[in-house]
Order: C-alpha cells, then structure tokens, then sequence
C-alpha cells in the first residue's frame, strides 16, 4: 500500500469533529421569523438544541422547532419577567439542568409610522421600550443568574445600526437599541471571571417583515442605494456572526457592538 492510501485509510477511521456547539443549549428570542428564526437555525446547524422563543407566530415558531433536529418553541412574553424565566426554565426541562448555555436578545418591535419624535405617542415610546429595551435587560439579567461559569456561557443581543446612522423616523427605536448596547457593554465588566462573553450585533436595513412594513418601494430603493453593497442584508448575512460569537472561537470577542451591514455605518 503506498503512502497516499495508508493516509486516506487513517483518515477514514477518524471520528468526525463535532459540531462547535454540540451539547450546548440556546435560547433565541423572537425567532419564529426574521433574523431570529435565520439565527435559531444556524446555531442549530452548529450543533445547539434550541428554545424557539415567540410572542405571537405560533404556527411559524412551531414549524421551525419541528423543522430542527433538537428544538421547542415556547411562547412568551419578553417582557414580562415571568414569561422570560419560562424561556429558561423550558430549557433546562427540555434538554437537561445546566442549560442554556446561550442566550440571544433578538426580540424586538419597530412603529411602522415612523413618526419624528414630536409625533411619537407616549403609548408607542412605552411599547418600543418595553419590548426592546426591558425584554433585553430582563433576558440578559436572567441569563447573568442561569448561564454557565467557567467557559461556554455566551451572551447576545441585537441591536440595530441605525444607532450609529441616527434616522429620521426611528428616535424611539434608536433609543431603545443605544440603551441594550451601553447595557451589554456594562455587563461584560461586571462578568468578570465568569467567561460568560456578552455582545452585540447590530445588522443594518435587512430585509425581513419588519423592515418592510409601512415602506414604500420607492422607500425600499432609496435605502438600497445608500448601501456599498447596492442591496438590502439578508438573514443569513446576520446570523453567521452571531454564531461565531456562540463559540469557543470567540471567547477574546467581549462587550462589543458589531455593525453588520454592508458598509451602510
């Protein structure tokens, strides 16, 4: 036998690497559409099992968690502070104590009016913060008290660019993403000697239901042009970095904000 087909028998009998999240457990809020159902589905491709957290779209969050080898969709309230705890708690009864392992803060709402800030009702300010903003500290508040010491334990949120673009139209929703991002930064000090890692990602204009709705198509295009890229993100332009986050690869990646979107900020 020459040297080539001793190699390729060796390397034959080598047990396949395991996925980079293999017996690791993720919570995902808001991932029955969207970037959250694109960021479920890649940490499950990576080996996690999964909690599908949704509010409203159960038949979607349930297709999802069927669609995935070691998944459940749980509804809940994001922010509400029992709802957040049933995330938790469906994983621990799920897939075992000592999980989750990761927690992503995707839930979030955006008023498709798009007022100025004069224009904002103090009932569409609340429910902006109260999704985006407490739904966030809630879930990473939790998931300082329940995730894992010693290495693994990984923390992320979705935030937006437009934190750094500061649109007209979007003042309570720029707020409410500045506070998760100054949250988050805080946080990873305050983990210190955990090797919990808690991030950002904030994509720019991504096309997904909420980007679209109360848009123009004139409106779409404008966007698209401001691009370097020419185009809108995609989903699954997001979630690989979110993923990445997730891993052992990433642990020296902490209490930072990462802008994904295309050059847009």
């Amino acid at each position: 036998m020459d040297a080539a087909a001793v190699a390729a028998a060796a390397s034959s009998q080598q047990p396949a690497a395991a996925p980079p999240l293999a017996g690791r457990v993720a919570i995902v809020t808001g991932a029955s559409r969207g970037i959250g159902r694109a960021i479920a589905a890649h940490l499950s491709a990576l080996g996690a099992s999964v909690v599908v957290g949704y509010a409203s779209s159960a038949a979607e969050a349930d297709a999802l968690a069927a669609g995935l080898p070691r998944a459940v969709a749980v509804r809940a309230d994001v922010a509400d502070e029992a709802g957040v705890r049933s995330l938790f708690d469906a994983a621990e009864s799920a897939f075992g104590a000592g999980a989750p392992h990761i927690v992503v803060a995707n839930a979030a709402v955006l008023d498709d009016k798009y007022p100025t800030l004069v224009d904002t009702s103090t009932a569409d300010f609340d429910r902006t913060f109260a999704v985006n903003t407490r739904g966030a500290f809630l879930c990473l508040r939790e998931a300082a008290h329940r995730l894992p010491r010693g290495g693994g334990g990984r923390i992320v949120a979705i935030t937006s660019s437009v934190v750094g673009s500061h649109p007209t139209g979007y003042s309570a929703y720029t707020a409410s993403k500045a506070a998760v991002e100054a949250m988050m930064r805080t946080m990873a000090k305050e983990l210190k000697g955990t090797r919990i890692t808690a991030n950002c990602v904030a994509p720019g204009a991504t096309a997904t239901d909420m980007f679209f709705a109360g848009k123009s198509e004139e409106r779409v295009d404008e966007i698209k042009a401001t691009n370097p890229m020419g185009r809108l993100g995609e989903a699954g332009d997001i979630a690989p970095v979110v993923g990445f986050l997730c891993t052992d690869a990433a642990e020296w990646v902490n209490g930072q904000v990462i802008r994904v979107n295309g050059g847009y900020v």
